[in-house]
């Protein structure tokens, strides 16, 4: 009989990551202490600074040089989106904030924040999640931040009145109830026959998002987004984003 080996050792496990080292900014007390209580006990992460506004939020991250920064918007002194040019160049910058107005986003995002979350609209795994995502380059944007980025879209769209609408002679350009009448994009989305589901995909395809930033604002794979989209793409009888979305829009 042959002598039994003696059992192989099991090799070591892989260490664990460290935890993301992350700067919190809110004037707000109250909502730092939380982010900080919530963030610190989760073993993904830990808060190792605290800002009461952009100027100290500078120092702050100078100083500890964070893996991520949650940035408000609104703070006394220097706001965040006056703060964010500077804080870009340190660490990856995530908008934390209850601000949602459209111009808002939209300069927040264009002055390169990674991600834009609106308090109430996550929860706290999701911010886990969406705070190691924007580290890695991958973007987040919350219902009520991709919700501005359309409506910032709709706003610069051209308005689109059919032609034989533009002429005096038609006897609807007289009608008093001529304005009653649904709109173009309106009409065109009823007979799409989408589900709420590819509506709201096909609102952040016009928005501009790309299929990663869809993704992370709906909290599904990027693999679904694929699936909903070649669905979308089949009813709107398009093969293109842009066809989509001008046809979405009313536009085409």
């Amino acid at each position: 009989m042959r002598p039994r080996r003696p059992p192989q050792p099991l090799p070591p496990p892989a260490p664990a990551s460290p935890p993301l080292r992350l700067l919190v900014a809110d004037d707000n007390p109250v909502v730092r202490a939380g982010l900080t209580a919530l963030l610190s006990a989760h073993p993904d992460t830990t808060v190792v600074a605290e800002a009461r506004d952009g100027r100290e939020a500078y120092e702050e991250a100078v100083r500890h040089r964070p893996d991520v920064i949650l940035l408000d918007v609104r703070m006394p002194g220097l706001d965040g989106i006056s703060a964010l040019p500077h804080l870009v160049g340190l660490a990856p910058v995530m908008m934390l904030t209850y601000s949602h107005e459209t111009e808002t986003v939209r300069e927040a995002l264009r002055l390169g924040a990674g991600g834009y979350l609106v308090h109430g609209e996550f929860t706290t795994e999701q911010l886990v999640r969406a705070v190691r995502d924007v580290r890695e380059g991958r973007p987040h944007v919350t219902p009520g931040a991709a919700r501005a980025l359309l409506e910032g879209l709709r706003g610069d769209a051209p308005a689109h009145t059919p032609p034989q609408l533009a002429s005096a002679e038609h006897p609807l350009s007289s009608n008093p109830l001529s304005h009653l009448q649904p709109s173009v994009g309106q009409s065109f989305r009823s007979r799409f026959r989408l589900s709420s589901r590819e509506a709201e995909i096909m609102d952040l395809i016009a928005s501009g998002m790309t299929n990663q930033q869809i993704a992370a604002a709906c909290f599904i794979s990027e693999k679904t987004v694929k699936n909903h989209i070649n669905r979308i793409f089949a009813k709107l009888h398009s093969t293109t984003r842009s066809q989509a979305t001008a046809k979405w829009l009313g536009v085409a």
